[in-house]
């Protein structure tokens, strides 16, 4: 239990030490910048609040990947290697792409946000159900997008594939879809691939493709086991600007 204590408190000081040049960058522009009071809504009090819960929440989400998403993520990868089912691991690889980024917290703000900046901009009707409906689509189209990008994933892993030619194959392609895709969608695309890579799709992609690459022989954690995320990146901006060309028509 005192090993337990003592591993946290190192953990809730290390997660001080990442956050300081935040705290102590948003301090400077406040006091020596802006030079003005905080908000009415906002007094010291929230304020330093806030603070305690962000670092505690920062200390135990690690704690959490490190206890649980990194080893389940390698475990699972290993036992459908084991079991020599290559359409199996792949069918995984797609549904767990799809689950984690459908379930990500960025990704359905950024998609509230577009989808009613897409109705102010009069592409859609302004209706809630309209906004809520784009909302969903945009959500379903990068999450599969996400499932397709951790197939790829897997077989370069499986076979050996380089991974800067599928980089710049696939970003080449989205470079080509920016001449015919409408310019309202551009930023929605290129912000959806950013948002795919945040809490809890990193984690579970890096711990597969790690676990692949360290079960199939012939292949290195260090150099096989990384690139899921490059893919999970890339394959949203591709998918969004085709998905903007099929509802709003050529730029």
């Amino acid at each position: 239990m005192a090993h337990r204590i003592r591993n946290f408190v190192l953990s809730l000081r290390s997660s001080v030490k990442d956050l300081l040049p935040v705290i102590l960058v948003v301090a400077f522009f406040q006091l020596a910048v802006i030079r003005q009071p905080l908000p009415d809504h906002l007094d010291l009090e929230d304020l330093l609040t806030g603070l305690v819960f962000v670092i505690a929440g920062l200390t135990l989400f690690i704690k959490g990947l490190e206890m649980g998403l990194f080893p389940m993520g390698e475990g699972l990868a290993k036992a459908f290697v084991s079991r020599g089912s290559a359409p199996l691991l792949l069918t995984f690889g797609f549904c767990l792409g799809v689950g984690s980024t459908f379930a990500e917290p960025a990704l359905l703000a950024v998609s509230g946000k577009a989808a009613n900046a897409v109705a102010e901009a009069g592409l859609i009707a302004t209706e809630s159900i309209d906004i809520k409906r784009f909302q969903l689509s945009l959500r379903l189209v990068v999450a599969v997008a996400v499932g397709i990008a951790v197939v790829v994933g897997i077989l370069r892993i499986i076979k050996g594939w380089p991974l800067h030619l599928l980089v710049i194959g696939l970003y080449s392609i989205a470079l080509l879809l920016l001449v015919i895709a409408p310019p309202e969608i551009v930023g929605i695309a290129f912000d959806s691939g950013g948002v795919t890579t945040s809490t809890i799709t990193v984690p579970l992609l890096t711990a597969v493709g790690v676990g692949l690459a360290s079960t199939i022989q012939g292949r290195s954690p260090l150099l096989d086991g990384f690139g899921l995320i490059a893919f999970s990146s890339v394959m949203p901006i591709v998918f969004v600007l085709l998905f903007g060309i099929a509802s709003f028509g050529y730029g």
